[in-house]
């Protein structure tokens, strides 16, 4: 089951294209209310403490107050919410701008759904971020004209990339030196990438 969570940040809503459909479940994270509104979409589930909402929600969603003393994001609440009721692909939107303590914060959510055996992306519409370990995946051709690897490992080993315009095979990625693997382009239909040992992030970007 997919899930979609709405989460607060700057969002490019022209440049997003992940749209819920039929049973998919939507969850407002606080202020990332608005940007489900701003986006026409329906949020079944609003969950957060209310520190940068509060503004009327609208009487069909069900709302789950958390304390603002807590030891999670809002975003993480709302992936529990999504995983209790049965979510397995997770489309998170927002969530990569304003303060970079919650960004960097929701980049690990990726991580730990990885972790979890969850397939899940952020996007804002002006980047879309995926984690990719110790595997292999195909990036499709999207509104996004750039995409780059960064190491989330110290080390990264057998970095393969095809399909690309900088292809590479067998390459060793570093947490230090990360230059030669942004800014690459998809060369055709999708670009094949895989990791042989290690983790990185997938960034695609305008």
């Amino acid at each position: 089951m997919k899930a979609f969570i709405y989460v607060g940040g700057a969002i490019n809503p022209d440049m997003i294209t992940e749209h819920p459909k039929g049973d998919d479940i939507t969850v407002a994270a606080d202020s990332g209310y608005e940007n489900a509104k701003r986006l026409g979409e329906r949020v079944d589930l609003f969950v957060g403490d209310m520190d940068s909402y509060g503004g009327e929600i609208d009487e069909k969603t069900k709302i789950v107050r958390l304390k603002p003393e807590k030891d999670v994001t809002d975003t993480q609440a709302a992936l529990e919410l999504a995983v209790e009721r049965g979510a397995d692909d997770i489309i998170i939107i927002g969530g990569l701008s304003g303060r970079l303590d919650h960004t960097m914060a929701n980049l690990s959510v990726l991580e730990d759904a990885h972790a979890r055996r969850l397939h899940c992306v952020i996007t804002d519409g002006y980047n879309r971020v995926r984690f990719l370990q110790n595997d292999s995946t195909l990036l499709g051709r999207s509104q996004f004209r750039y995409f780059g690897l960064v190491a989330v490992d110290e080390t990264v080993k057998g970095v393969e990339i095809k399909g690309a315009k900088y292809c590479l095979k067998g390459a060793k990625l570093s947490r230090r030196t990360v230059g030669f693997s942004v800014s690459n382009e998809i060369d055709g239909n999708c670009a094949f990438i895989a990791v042989k040992k290690g983790s990185v992030y997938i960034i695609e970007s305008n």
